[in-house]
C-alpha cells in the first residue's frame, strides 16, 4: 500500500485504535451513518483520531489509527454498529476540502512501522503491569477475569489496558504515539499509578464513548 491515502476519519475522545485492535463503535450520528455507507461501498478505511478542543469541528490531534470495518450491522433507524480492526498508526499531512458531510484527510503511514513484529516485554515489565493493573482494576472497582488477562501477549495486554482505562485524552494520545510496546507500557503503568493516588483518582473520568 501506498504511505499516503485519502481517509475518511472519525474525531471521537477517549476512543483510541491500535494496530492489530479491535474497537467496537455503536454509530448514530448522520454524518457518521453516511460514512459508514461510503466507506463500505469502497474500501472499509476510516481513520480514528481524537479531538483536541470541543469546538465545532473541533482541532485534531495530528496522530491517530487506520482501521478497516470487520464487521457492520445495520440497524431498522438507520444506526450502525460496527468493529474497526487496526491496521496502522497515521499523521495527519493536510485536511481535504470535500463535500462530504463528515471530515477528510491526508494520511501519512510513513513514520510508522505498525507492520513489523514488537519484542516482547521483558518478565519484570509484564510483572509490574499486571500488579499495577489489579490494583488499578480494585480502586475503579472492576470485576477482571486475570486469568484470563495472563493468556493475553503483550500487545494484547498493553493496548486492550490502554483502549479501556479510564484516562484523560491527552494521556490516551500519549499511548497511542508510543513508539513501542515496552514504551506503551511503562506510560501505562505511570498512569495508573497517578490516577490512583490523586484525590478521587479512583473514579477517573470518564472519556469513553
Amino acid at each position: 500500500m501506498a504511505e499516503s491515502l485519502r481517509i475518511p476519519i472519525f474525531p471521537l475522545a477517549g476512543a483510541l485504535l491500535f494496530p492489530r485492535a479491535q474497537l467496537p463503535l455503536h454509530i448514530f450520528e448522520p454524518r457518521y451513518r453516511a460514512m459508514i455507507r461510503d466507506a463500505m461501498a469502497g474500501d472499509r478505511l476510516i481513520g480514528m483520531i481524537q479531538p483536541r478542543d470541543q469546538q465545532e469541528p473541533p482541532a485534531l490531534f495530528e496522530t491517530g489509527c487506520l482501521g478497516r470495518i470487520e464487521s457492520v450491522e445495520e440497524l431498522e433507524d438507520g444506526r450502525f454498529n460496527i468493529v474497526l480492526e487496526g491496521l496502522t498508526r497515521f499523521r495527519v499531512t493536510r485536511e481535504i476540502e470535500a463535500e462530504t458531510l463528515y471530515r477528510q484527510i491526508e494520511a501519512d503511514r510513513s513514520p510508522f512501522t505498525d507492520h513489523e513484529e514488537e519484542d516482547p516485554l521483558g518478565l519484570a515489565q509484564r510483572a509490574e503491569l499486571e500488579q499495577e493493573a489489579r490494583r488499578y482494576a480494585d480502586a475503579l472497582g472492576y470485576a477482571v477475569d486475570w486469568e484470563a488477562v495472563s493468556r493475553l501477549d503483550d500487545e494484547m495486554l498493553v493496548n486492550g489496558i490502554a483502549q479501556i482505562a479510564p484516562l484523560d485524552i491527552g494521556s490516551k494520545q500519549a499511548l497511542l504515539e508510543a513508539p513501542t510496546i515496552s514504551d506503551r507500557c511503562e506510560l501505562l503503568v505511570q498512569f495508573m499509578q497517578f490516577q490512583r493516588m490523586i484525590p478521587g483518582g479512583a473514579d477517573g473520568p470518564e472519556t469513553m464513548q
